[in-house]
């Protein structure tokens, strides 16, 4: 039993480590694999033409490899396996006209998006 708590312990501070190290409001998601990192700003979801904004909403980004993944608060929905080209040493852009118009620019500081698909539109205008 004691090992079993040891070893869940253990597991703990390391994820706790990663995401502490991860967090940093300099880090850039261009040059990690990994990266998680909360933008707050204002943000929106529109879908069949109903519209819920917010302007203290919050964007957290995690990065696993090349795949991004959108975390939206206030009950919109979460954008995932978004993929990015590195333009310049600082940001990442995601510009895709062939199924709809998606645009993300992300950066240390800054989010940018501005993503339709179908009847659904998130935007975000955000910083950390």
């Amino acid at each position: 039993m004691k090992k079993a708590f040891t070893l869940v312990t253990l597991i703990c501070l390391v994820v706790v480590a990663v995401l502490s190290i991860s967090c940093s409001k300099s880090d850039d998601p261009a040059d990690n694999d990994f990266f998680i990192g909360k933008y707050k700003g204002k943000i929106s979801y529109t879908v069949d033409g109903d519209t819920k904004s917010v302007d203290n909403g919050s964007v957290t980004v995690i990065k696993t490899g090349n795949n991004y993944y959108f975390s939206f608060s206030d009950g919109i929905p979460d954008l995932k396996g978004v993929k990015f080209k590195k333009q310049g040493d600082h940001t990442l852009v995601n510009i895709d006209f062939k199924e709809g118009m998606k645009v993300i620019n992300i950066s240390a500081s800054s989010l940018y998006i501005y993503y339709k698909q179908d009847v659904k539109k998130w935007t975000a205008s955000a910083t950390r």
